[in-house]
Order: structure tokens, then C-alpha cells, then sequence
């Protein structure tokens, strides 16, 4: 059910379905992603690893 095409490393934060995609895979609400993204950018791993460790 992605909607990222493979090799895509960064979350377009602006298109909704790829951000209820990744909001859904982190489980986590947009809002938290939006947060994370405004935090450590939009590259994918960074925004993983920031939702990982904030979930601390």
C-alpha cells in the first residue's frame, strides 16, 4: 500500500496521501510526523530515527 516509489528518501510533507502513508507507517499521528519533520528535516532515516528516539 505505498505510495513512495522505491528509492525515494524523503517525505513530501506537503502531499497528504504520502503523509497519512508515513504517518501510518511510524504510527504516529501527522501531527507528530509534521513535528519530526520541522525538527530534523524530511529525509527519511532522520525523521525514523528522531520518532524512535523521542518515543523514549
Amino acid at each position: 500500500m505505498s505510495t513512495e516509489p522505491r528509492g525515494k528518501t524523503h517525505i513530501d510533507i506537503y502531499d497528504r496521501p504520502t503523509r497519512e502513508a508515513w504517518a501510518q507507517r511510524f504510527g504516529v499521528s501527522e501531527e507528530r510526523l509534521r513535528k519530526a519533520v520541522t525538527m530534523v528535516g524530511s529525509r527519511i532515516t532522520s525523521v525514523a530515527a528522531y520518532l524512535d528516539r523521542s518515543a523514549t
